[in-house]
C-alpha cells in the first residue's frame, strides 16, 4: 500500500456504507521480510504472492485471496521512531478530508495522502492518544462476505490511554457506533465494542496503570487452533504475550510478538470455515470483515477473571512439576544408594570367597607336609 508514487489523481466516489469505517486492508512493516514471511505463513497458514505493481511488495493470501501486505519498514519511519508492526487501513470516502478532520480533533498526519494507481488514496495518521492507523479511499467498491473465513482478519482491538475519548475520535472520522460493552473488573474499566453498518468490528479498552506498551491497534486473524499457534510461535522465534486463553462463547485467543517485535493476535472457534476463492476480497477489496455482533470475540476484555484462573492453574502446574522433579531426584538417589549397597555386598562376598580359598589352600599344603 505504501508505494512512494503519487499521481495526485482523484478517486471514484463510492457508497458511504460500503467503505466508511470498514477495515479494508492490513499491512506489516518489518525489518526482515524473509523472516516475517516464514513466520506468518507457518503461524497463520497464509501463502505469499508478489504484487504486480511493485516487486518489493508482498501479499499474504488465504485460499488465494489477498489478506494483507508485507514490506520493509521505510527508513523515514525508522528515523521517526517507528518499530516493526501492523498498520490497519480504515475505509473513508475521502482520505484527504479525513486527514484534515483528524488534525482538527487532535490527531497528527504522519504521512501525507498518497495516490496508488488502480488501488486508491491513503493517509497515515496518529490518534490523539498515540495509536497509528491509515484512512484509505479505494478506487473500487469493496466486496466480500461479512463473516470471516480462516486467514481473515476477524477482530480489531485498540488499547489506549483514554477509551471514551478514543472512541469519540474514531466515531467522528468513520461513523463508528457503540455496540456491546463489558466491565472488565476493578481497575480495568469497560471494554467497549464498536461497529459500522450493523457489523461489530472490534473493541476499545483502557490500558491498565503501569502497562509498558503504548496505545496501539492489535489485529486478530482467524485460525483453526489457538493452542497450535501458541505452541508454534516460540519455535519460530516469536514470544507469546497472552494465551492461549478461552473466552466466553467457546472462542480461544493468543496474543504474541513476531521475531521482529511486531504484535499480532489470532483467535479460533469451532465453526471456522475456510475462505473460498472469490468469496472474500481481492487486492483492492476488503481484506478482513467481521462477523455479526457477538461478545465472544472481545479478546482482552475477558482477561480479568480468566487470566486470574490461568495464573492459578499455571502456579498449580508448576508446583506439580516441581513435586515430580523432586520425586525423580529422590528415586535416583535411592537407586544409586541401592546400587552402592549391592556393589559393596558383592565386593564383601568376593573377599570372603578369596579368604575361604586361601584357607583351603593352606590346609592342603599342611597335609602334604605331614
Amino acid at each position: 500500500m505504501t508505494d512512494p508514487r503519487d499521481s495526485n489523481r482523484g478517486t471514484v466516489a463510492l457508497p458511504d456504507t460500503r467503505v466508511r469505517g470498514r477495515f479494508l486492508w492490513h499491512e506489516l512493516m518489518t525489518n526482515d521480510t524473509r523472516s516475517a514471511t516464514d513466520f506468518y505463513t507457518r503461524v497463520v497458514g497464509w501463502t505469499t504472492q508478489t504484487w504486480d505493481q511493485n516487486p518489493a511488495y508482498q501479499m499474504f493470501l488465504a485460499a488465494g485471496v489477498p489478506m494483507a501486505g508485507l514490506m520493509t519498514l521505510p527508513e523515514e519511519a525508522k528515523l521517526a521512531g517507528a518499530a516493526p508492526g501492523w498498520l490497519g487501513y480504515i475505509g473513508t470516502p475521502d482520505a484527504d478530508a479525513t486527514g484534515r478532520l483528524a488534525v482538527r480533533r487532535g490527531g497528527r498526519v504522519l504521512k501525507e495522502a498518497i495516490q496508488i494507481p488502480s488501488v486508491g488514496r491513503f493517509v497515515i495518521l496518529q490518534d490523539p492518544q498515540g495509536a497509528v492507523f491509515s484512512a484509505f479511499t479505494p478506487e473500487q467498491d469493496p466486496v466480500g462476505d461479512d463473516k470471516p473465513g480462516l486467514g481473515d482478519f476477524s477482530w480489531h482491538e485498540l488499547a489506549t490511554s483514554d477509551g471514551p475519548a478514543a472512541f469519540e475520535f474514531y466515531r467522528e472520522l468513520f461513523g463508528w457506533e457503540k455496540s456491546d460493552a463489558m466491565d472488565m473488573g476493578p481497575g480495568l474499566g469497560v471494554y467497549q465494542m464498536f461497529g459500522a453498518g450493523g457489523q461489530t468490528l472490534g473493541g476499545i479498552y483502557k490500558l491498565p496503570p503501569g502497562a509498558p506498551n503504548a496505545p496501539a491497534w492489535l489485529p486478530y486473524a482467524l485460525v483453526t487452533s489457538s493452542d497450535r499457534v501458541a505452541s508454534v510461535v516460540p519455535t519460530l522465534g516469536g514470544r507469546v504475550i497472552n494465551g492461549p486463553m478461552d473466552v466466553p462463547g467457546g472462542d480461544s485467543i493468543v496474543q504474541f510478538l513476531d521475531p521482529q517485535g511486531g504484535m499480532f493476535a489470532v483467535h479460533s472457534k469451532g465453526t471456522a470455515k475456510a475462505v473460498a476463492p472469490g468469496s472474500g476480497a481481492d487486492s483492492r477489496s476488503v481484506a478482513g470483515e467481521t462477523s455479526k455482533p457477538r461478545k465472544t470475540r472481545a479478546g482482552v476484555a475477558k482477561r480479568a477473571g480468566t487470566a486470574t484462573r490461568a495464573r492459578k492453574t499455571t502456579r498449580k502446574a508448576r508446583r506439580t512439576v516441581k513435586k515430580a522433579v523432586r520425586k525423580r531426584a529422590i528415586r535416583k538417589r535411592v537407586v544409586r544408594t541401592r546400587a552402592k549397597r549391592r556393589g559393596r555386598a558383592v565386593i564383601a562376598k568376593v573377599r570372603r570367597a578369596k579368604r575361604r580359598v586361601k584357607r583351603a589352600v593352606g590346609r592342603t599344603a599342611a597335609r602334604r607336609r605331614r
